[in-house]
């Protein structure tokens, strides 16, 4: 560990955010192990003087919003001795250099736990850092994850390592890091959990665990935790100016380089940030949601669900709808991995202000003009809309606990309705299979998001193709060339009715198709067996022989017929024929597809479609209190509803 070097004082006594930035710099690019609870003493300092209310008189008055209050060397030397005290006082220090044990961590975590305040803090913000936690023994519960590692660090304990969910915090320890173990709280009740190993049991199973695909940091990584949890807000609405500037910097140091790489959210709160206040020029806000998004798929199997709300959200601020509502739909593809319970509490709330606010806001944009161009008349807009909603309904199957009530459905039927039935009916939908499902739910393969859709699409029509061509390749011959020759000529009503005369309609001049048909042995029940081998060649005079000879059918050609008519034919030339098919084939390309996984929205498929929608029944059936039990995962052992106090998110 680095400790508190003469190059760090230096900088001191800290008047300006550059001075910030570069201990950040001289701690990340100077040592292998950034000291964490230096850094988290500074940021806590600085964000807590310039967001508290009681020295909100204390602020100078700068036109520069880059200058910062004066933070003397003497304070922050204090709190970080004290800190030390606290942990050494309590545990030996590793002096054999060995690897932490599950008992070592629980009892760091116990010296934290002890000395804070008897209180739960729900949504308070500015309680994350070392800094809340020397000056008030307040913490929140990522603020008690971060503390730990920071007092194994002071120990000497090098293998202990911050593993971030996108709602949780806890520890991994050991050769590789092998080890976890629970060091906080996640709502009233729960620290009793501490010491636990994660991962075990139904509630690995919720997207509070993420299943077991957590950013795992190095030092660096926390580095980039402790400034990601840096909150700028004065009040719900307003931000401290030169404490979001300050978050921005630093974001950037680390994004330079390269300790973002591999943390989704962190590359999301940059690009929030930028939206706001532009630095670079260079990187647009949609390049590092992007980024964020290539990060989840890249590192964690895609099971993150925040870089596409943030994507999503940034979207609709900037009024690109179509863009957004693919975005949701993402996140919702996410979120039918795992299994709903009250420990998702603020993700729920995020889908639910997405379903509830956002998408009726557009709808009501949207339907007040008459613009051609309106996402109404987006059948790739229903598609994202039918897979966001099949996200949700599959997050509730197998839970212990409903997600979809009245609420819900209501902003679903209403916007539902806005969509017309022929913009509807352009959408194809495909329900997935129960083996395909059971796999999913059961087993640990997930491929959402990696479009597959068109590959089983595919393998189906070609299924369907090969029944097909093996039901047809039994027909009578004879009938077979009339059902070629179909496509170009009109058939003949006395030939159909009587036998009588050519099968087809057209003058005297015609081609003939010939059919070659050998006899076969007779059967036991005295059928005889025909072996057809067609070989459709122009004739010009008619034969008729005997079954197993050769039989004719008149075709008029479309020459003979315009020399005959005067007229052009009115027969098709292969190159229309190829032509329209091609066209034929290029618009079922740029038909949207959806596929639907969940039971509830797979049985809507027929009312969703239907040219007079029944509102009432989409209603009832959605929020039907049955639980759908195929491929049930189990209940969650999760019994709390309350939620750790979390950083205030941008709308």
């Amino acid at each position: 560990m680095a400790g508190f070097r003469d190059l760090d004082k230096a900088l001191f006594p800290i008047k300006h955010i550059s001075a910030v930035v570069k201990l950040f710099r001289n701690q990340l690019e100077d040592t292998n192990e950034p000291d964490l609870a230096l850094l988290s003493i500074v940021t806590g300092l600085i964000e807590n003087q310039l967001t508290s209310r009681s020295n909100a008189g204390q602020l100078i008055d700068s036109p520069e919003i880059t200058v910062l209050p004066r933070f003397e060397l003497e304070t922050v030397e204090n709190l970080y001795r004290k800190f030390k005290i606290v942990i050494t006082g309590s545990v030996e220090p590793n002096k054999a250099k060995t690897y932490a044990t599950r008992d070592l961590v629980k009892r760091v975590s116990d010296v934290i736990w002890n000395s804070l305040t008897r209180s739960y803090y729900k949504d308070r913000a500015h309680l994350q850092s070392l800094y809340s936690y020397l000056t008030g023994s307040k913490l929140d519960c990522f603020g008690v994850a971060f503390a730990v590692v920071a007092g194994c660090q002071v120990l000497g304990y090098d293998d202990v390592h911050l593993a971030l969910s996108e709602d949780h915090a806890w520890v991994v320890f050991g050769p590789h890091g092998s080890e976890t173990a629970e060091v906080t709280w996640h709502g009233k009740g729960n620290e009793d959990k501490r010491g636990q190993e994660i991962g075990k049991g139904d509630s690995a199973r919720s997207w509070l665990y993420v299943n077991n695909k957590p950013v795992v940091c190095t030092r660096q990584m926390e580095v980039a935790a402790l400034v990601s949890a840096i909150n700028p807000s004065l009040n719900a609405s307003v931000d401290a100016t030169e404490v979001a500037l300050l978050q921005q910097e630093l974001l950037w140091l680390l994004y330079d380089l390269g300790h973002l790489k591999k943390y989704p959210m962190a590359i999301g709160n940059l690009g929030d940030l930028e939206e706001i206040s532009p630095k670079r020029p260079g990187i647009a806000c949609s390049a590092l949601f992007e980024e964020a998004i290539d990060a989840a798929r890249r590192f964690y199997n895609n099971q993150h669900v925040y870089p596409y709300t943030y994507q999503g959200g940034y979207y609709f601020r900037n009024k690109k709808y179509k863009e957004a509502f693919e975005s949701w739909a993402n996140a919702s593809d996410v979120i039918r991995l795992y299994n709903y319970s009250r420990d998702d509490e603020e993700i729920y709330k995020e889908f639910l202000e997405i379903a509830n606010e956002h998408i009726p806001y557009i709808m009501k944009i949207e339907s007040s003009g008459f613009e051609a161009n309106t996402i109404l008349k987006k059948s790739e807009c229903f598609a994202n809309l039918l897979k966001f909603y099949d996200g949700i309904c599959q997050w509730e199957e197998g839970s212990a606990t409903p997600v979809l009530h009245i609420g819900w459905a209501k902003p679903l039927v209403n916007t539902i309705s806005k969509f017309d039935a022929d913009v509807r009916a352009q959408v194809h939908i495909v329900c997935d299979n129960m083996e395909e499902k059971l796999s999913k739910k059961n087993g640990s393969i997930f491929n959402n998001n990696n479009n597959n859709n068109y590959e089983k699409e595919h393998q189906a029509t070609i299924s369907k193709s090969n029944n097909k061509d093996q039901t047809t390749s039994h027909f009578y011959p004879t009938i077979e060339a009339l059902t070629a020759a179909c496509s170009e000529k009109i058939l003949n009503p006395e030939y159909l009715l009587q036998g009588d005369g050519s099968p087809f309609v057209g003058p005297s001049h015609q081609e003939h198709i010939k059919i070659k048909i050998e006899k076969t042995e007779e059967t036991e029940d005295g059928m005889e067996m025909l072996q057809p081998e067609i070989d459709i060649k122009p004739q010009l005079d008619i034969k008729q022989e005997d079954l197993g000879g050769e039989s004719t059918i008149p075709v008029v050609t479309k020459k003979e017929e315009e020399k005959e008519n005067g007229k052009p034919g009115t027969s098709k030339s292969p190159d229309f024929i190829t032509k329209h098919e091609d066209y034929e084939e290029e618009l079922r390309k740029n038909r949207p597809t959806v596929v639907l996984h969940s039971q509830k929205m797979k049985e809507l498929k027929d009312l969703l479609l239907a040219e007079k929608l029944n509102t009432h029944a989409i209603s009832l059936h959605l929020t039907a209190q049955s639980q759908v039990q195929v491929g049930k995962r189990g209940k969650s052992d999760s019994t709390d509803t309350s939620n750790r106090p979390k950083r205030t998110r941008r709308d």
